[in-house]
C-alpha cells in the first residue's frame, strides 16, 4: 500500500482518570464513554472531522481545517461540562484535548508520523477541561476563533525532539459555560507523595509490565512507612503513557513529591532510573540508575524495588527537614515543628538535647494527636538523661512508656510508634517486650530504618550482640543519615565490644567520637576496649574526654537494660584504662 504525505489538523483527546473511573465502575464508565462518543459524533461530523483513530479512553481525529479542528474541540469541552452537570464530583468524564497542525503520513485510512505524535503529547499537557494547540495551529486560527489564548512558553514534549510553543485555550467570556480550572488539592499534613508509571523506553512491549510492576510495588513498598502520605496506583497510574509536567501533577493529586523513572532493555541487561521531584518547584531532590542482569526477573524487580524505595524515603526526610528550617518560626504546624526536633535530636549534644525537648513539647501542643511528637519527646528524655544525666533515668523511662502508649493510642498501625514504645521497654529493661515491638514495627513497615535500630539495640543487651549488629548494620544502611545515627554507632561499638571483638570496637568508637565529639559515651567505650587491649594512653585520653564533657559522676548505677555481667564486662574494661571508680 502506497502512503502519501500531506498536511492535516490532528485533534487528540483523551479522558481524565480513566484507569480510576474503571476501578470505580468498570461497566458504568464503558456506557458513559459510549454515550459521549455518541453525542460527540454529531459535532465532529458538524466541523468536517473525521475519526481515524479510537483508544478505550481516548480518539484521534482529522480536520481539513485548524479552525474546524479547534471550534470542534470547544464544542466537545461545552458538550462535555453539560453532561458533566448533574454527575458527581468524583464520576465526571473530563476530557483533555490537544490540537496540532503538521505534516502526516497517510496510509490507507490510519495517519501518522509527527503531526500525530505532538497533537497527543499536547493532549497531555492540557489540563483536565481544557485545550493546549501548538503555534503552527494558534498562527492559523487566531483572530478566527472567538476566545482568548494563554502563551504557555516553550514545551519539551515526551519523545519530540526539539521544544514547541504551546498555547492554552479558553472559551470567551460570551460563552455559555467557562471552561473549569483543575482543582487544586491540599496537602496533607505529612510528606506526600506520587509514584508515576516508569516509562518503558525499550522497544520490547513485554518489558511495560516489568515497568509497571517496579512502580506498582514501590507504591506498595512506599505505603508501609508511617512517615509518608502515598497516593494510590488507581491515581498516579492515570498519567500513564502521557507527557507530564510535576508541577501540575503535585497540584491535581494533592502531593509535595514526585518519583518518576524510565525502563530500557538491551539484550539480557535493563537499566531503570528513578528521580525524585519536588513538586512545588520541580527541584529534583534525588536520583539513581539501577543496572541488572535479567536472569529472574521477579528477583530483578524485587531488588530494584527494595532500592528504589530504601533510597527515596532518606531524601523525602531530608528534604523535609531543610524545608522545616527554612520555614519562619511563627508559621510552622505540628510536623514542621516535630521535624525541628528531629534535627536537633540528631546533633546528640547536651543543649541540642534541651532544644529536641522544647520543640517536641511544641509540636504535642500543636496538634495533641500527632504521635510522632509523643514519640520524639519519649526518646529525647531517655538519651538526656542517659548520656548526659539530664534528670533520673527512672522518670525519664517512666515518662517515656507513658508518652510511647499515647503515641500507639493514637495510631495502632503506625509502626513508628511501634518502634518507639520498643525503645520505652528496653528503658526499662524488659528486653522481651522491646524485642516484640519491634519486630510488631517491622510487621507494619519492613524496612523501617527506627525498627531494626530498636530491635538490634535489645538483641545487643539481651546477650545476643552478633544478631543485634546484623540488625543496626541494616538500620544504618536504610538509614545512613538521621536523628539515630550516633546513637546507632554508639550500639554498634557495644555490640562489638560485647562479643570481645576489642580492636574492632576501637575503630568503630573512633568513627563514632569523629562525627559526634562532644558525645561522651564514644569516648567510655573507647576507653573500656583500649583497657581490653593494654592501651594505656590511648585508654587514659579517652576517660579524660568523657569526663570532661559529661560535667558528672562518670558511671552511673547499673541502668534497668543492662545485664550485671555486661554491666562488670564495661566496668572491668574501664578499669583496665585507669578508672578508679
Amino acid at each position: 500500500m502506497a502512503s502519501t504525505r500531506r498536511l492535516a489538523a490532528i485533534l487528540a483527546a483523551d479522558i481524565v482518570g480513566y484507569s480510576r473511573l474503571m476501578g470505580l465502575d468498570e461497566a458504568g464508565t464503558v456506557q458513559a464513554v459510549r454515550e459521549h462518543r455518541v453525542a460527540a459524533d454529531p459535532l465532529i461530523a458538524q466541523h468536517d472531522g473525521r475519526i481515524f483513530k479510537t483508544t478505550g479512553d481516548g480518539v484521534l481525529i482529522e480536520f481539513a481545517s485548524v479552525v474546524g479542528a479547534v471550534e470542534c474541540a470547544l464544542a466537545l469541552q461545552q458538550m462535555a461540562a453539560e453532561r458533566n452537570a448533574a454527575v458527581a464530583g468524583d464520576r465526571r468524564m473530563e476530557w483533555r484535548i490537544g490540537v496540532h497542525l503538521g505534516d502526516v503520513l497517510i496510509e490507507g485510512d490510519d495517519i501518522l508520523g509527527d503531526g500525530v505524535n505532538i497533537a497527543a503529547r499536547l493532549e497531555g499537557i492540557a489540563e483536565p477541561n481544557g485545550i493546549c494547540i501548538s503555534e503552527d495551529a494558534f498562527r492559523q486560527v487566531r483572530g478566527k476563533v472567538e476566545v482568548e489564548f494563554a502563551d504557555l512558553g516553550e514545551q519539551s514534549l515526551k519523545n519530540i525532539a526539539r521544544p514547541l510553543r504551546a498555547y492554552r485555550v479558553g472559551l470567551s467570556a460570551t460563552a455559555p459555560q467557562p471552561i473549569s480550572a483543575p482543582a487544586t488539592l491540599p496537602l496533607p499534613d505529612k510528606p506526600s507523595i506520587a509514584v508515576l508509571p516508569f516509562a518503558n523506553m525499550s522497544s520490547d512491549p513485554e518489558q511495560e509490565f516489568f515497568a509497571d510492576g517496579i512502580a506498582d510495588d514501590v507504591i506498595t513498598a512506599l505505603s508501609h512507612y508511617p512517615s509518608l502520605f502515598v497516593i494510590a496506583r488507581n491515581s498516579s497510574f492515570t498519567y500513564k503513557g502521557r507527557a507530564v509536567d510535576v508541577k501540575q501533577v503535585g497540584r491535581e493529586l494533592g502531593v509535595r513529591y514526585v518519583l518518576e523513572g524510565s525502563l530500557r532493555k538491551a539484550g539480557s541487561r535493563i537499566r531503570v532510573t528513578a528521580q525524585l521531584v519536588e513538586a512545588e518547584t520541580g527541584k529534583h531532590t534525588w536520583a539513581g540508575r539501577y543496572d541488572r542482569d535479567l536472569a529472574d526477573i521477579f528477583a530483578v524487580q524485587d531488588e530494584i524495588t527494595e532500592a528504589v524505595t530504601t533510597a527515596v524515603a532518606p531524601a523525602i526526610a531530608d528534604a523535609e527537614l531543610r524545608r522545616a528550617l527554612r520555614k519562619p518560626p511563627d508559621s510552622v504546624d505540628a510536623w514542621a515543628t516535630y521535624q525541628r526536633g528531629v534535627w536537633h535530636l540528631g546533633k546528640a549534644t547536651a543543649d541540642d538535647y534541651e532544644l529536641a525537648k522544647t520543640f517536641f513539647r511544641r509540636a504535642i501542643d500543636l496538634d495533641p494527636n500527632f504521635p510522632d511528637g509523643y514519640c520524639g519527646l519519649a526518646t529525647v528524655e531517655i538519651r538526656a538523661a542517659a548520656t548526659f544525666r539530664a534528670g533520673s533515668v527512672a522518670e525519664a523511662q517512666s515518662s517515656a512508656e507513658r508518652l510511647a502508649h499515647t503515641a500507639v493510642a493514637l495510631d495502632g498501625n503506625n509502626a513508628f510508634a511501634h518502634s518507639c514504645l520498643s525503645f520505652a521497654l528496653f528503658a526499662r529493661g524488659d528486653h522481651r517486650g522491646a524485642l516484640a515491638e519491634a519486630d510488631r514495627a517491622l510487621s507494619l513497615s519492613p524496612n523501617l530504618a527506627a525498627g531494626y535500630f530498636q530491635r538490634g539495640t535489645a538483641l545487643i543487651y539481651s546477650g545476643r550482640p552478633q544478631d543485634g549488629l546484623k540488625d543496626l548494620r541494616t538500620s544504618l544502611k536504610l538509614e545512613p543519615r538521621g536523628s539515630n545515627l550516633a546513637e546507632s554507632l554508639h550500639h554498634v561499638v557495644i555490640g562489638l565490644y560485647f562479643s570481645r571483638a576489642y580492636d574492632e570496637a576501637v575503630e568503630a568508637a573512633q568513627d563514632l567520637v569523629r562525627s559526634f565529639p562532644e558525645y561522651p559515651s564514644g569516648y567510655r567505650w573507647l576507653a573500656a576496649a583500649f583497657g581490653q587491649l593494654g592501651c594505656v594512653e590511648g585508654a587514659k585520653e579517652a576517660l579524660g574526654k568523657a569526663m570532661a564533657i559529661t560535667r558528672a559522676p562518670f558511671v552511673r548505677p547499673r541502668a534497668p537494660w543492662d545485664r550485671p555481667e555486661d554491666d562488670a564486662h564495661f566496668l572491668e574494661g574501664l578499669r583496665k584504662a585507669g578508672w578508679e571508680g
